[in-house]
């Protein structure tokens, strides 16, 4: 069986190196608030290319620490309007519903399977104060169309970067510098995985940065002083430790990915199977690698008996959960064909040439 994501073999590609940063932080004594973090959130930000990076409990609470400080800052109040990707995974809304703000959905491209930007202006009211841009899939979803548009309207452009650590927009900068603040997650499966939960908001904004910090420790920027209603997210020592040491390796694991990617893209020739639009280098680092089928089920089927582990991202747009059941009138027709159709090979670091033109084969054997 080709497994779909094998963090087995992920982890003990750096094992050793894995185990003695553990292995120090343990005998350290010191598991909060200490120099791993400290030293992560250096590096971290100097990858991005910003000048700040916070560390958190995961990417949800990055992306809500993030409109909650805004707020906290006087810029966004109770109600104010968030554009955000329909096709999305739910945090990238749960963040804006939590902190008392409106989401409007913004259909994708088809092709791109990101946020299209012809779409954005009709969705604009008096109340609109930001847009967030998801990359996902490992895809980079700004352009400078989107840059001016937030520019005309005055937006606060807010990334979800939890699924392209890494990725490059068209003139090199990476994805988590390229808007007014960054949420990041490092979910275990991410192409930056943590050994459990684990995320950071990045930003060029000192005021912001200081803001999330004091959210995430309670409200406190000294110990019993609390200033704002705050909540626990810390990313810990040992997460943070783990992190130093993959990111080390992270632009070396997403060239493989993109290896892997390559394969598939130009091998994959079955007319039920359908792949989004293949970006220049650099502006893709294929966290996941989705392709559409109108049998998407059926292609799952076939994979699965011919060894291949697939996964479904995701199989119910958000606006079709129950606990958005108030959108449930609405119709979003580009979101739900890919909602529908939308089928996750395996691709990874580990993943070898080999399974991959196996994958290939696989795929191009389906038929209805």
């Amino acid at each position: 069986m080709i497994q779909f994501l094998d963090l087995q073999k992920i982890t003990a590609r750096h094992g050793e190196e894995i185990a003695q940063a553990v292995g120090g932080v343990v005998a350290s004594g010191w598991f909060l608030k200490g120099e791993q973090t400290r030293l992560f959130e250096e590096e971290y930000a100097r990858y991005t290319g910003t000048e700040h990076c916070v560390g958190c409990g995961n990417g949800l609470d990055a992306l809500s620490l993030i409109y909650r400080a805004y707020k906290e800052m006087g810029l966004l109040s109770e109600g104010d309007e968030v554009i955000v990707p329909a096709n999305t995974y739910i945090a990238s809304i749960l963040a804006v519903t939590e902190n008392g703000l409106k989401p409007v959905l913004a259909e994708p491209r088809a092709d791109t399977m990101e946020i299209d930007p012809a779409c954005l202006e009709p969705l604009l009211s008096p109340r609109t104060r930001s847009l967030m841009i998801v990359h996902l899939y490992g895809r980079c979803a700004y352009s400078d169309e989107i840059g001016d548009f937030c520019t005309r309207h005055g937006l606060l452009l807010v990334e979800d970067n939890a699924q392209a650590h890494g990725c490059r927009c068209d003139d090199g900068r990476r994805t988590g510098s390229l808007g007014h603040a960054a949420g990041h997650s490092f979910y275990p499966g991410k192409n930056l995985g943590a050994l459990g939960d684990g995320g950071a908001v990045t930003t060029n904004d000192a005021q912001l940065a200081d803001v999330v910090r004091t959210l995430g420790n309670y409200g406190s920027k000294e110990k019993y002083v609390f200033d704002l209603k705050g909540r626990n997210s810390r990313l810990d020592e040992i997460q943070a430790a783990v992190l130093r040491t993959k990111l080390r390796h992270l632009d070396d694991d997403n060239r493989h990915r993109r290896e892997i990617a390559r394969i598939y893209e130009e091998g994959i020739d079955n007319k039920m199977v359908a792949m989004p639009r293949v970006m220049a280098d650099g502006q893709n680092v294929y966290h996941l690698f989705p392709v559409l089928s109108p049998e998407r089920d059926s292609l799952q089927q076939h994979l699965a008996d011919s060894g291949v582990q697939t996964l479904i991202h995701y199989p119910i747009p958000p606006h079709r959960q129950k606990c958005y059941s108030e959108w449930g009138n609405i119709s979003l027709p580009i979101t739900e064909r890919l909602h529908r159709e939308e089928l996750s090979l395996p691709i990874s670091q580990v993943m070898t040439h080999e399974e991959a033109r196996s994958v290939v084969a696989a795929v191009n054997a389906f038929a209805r």
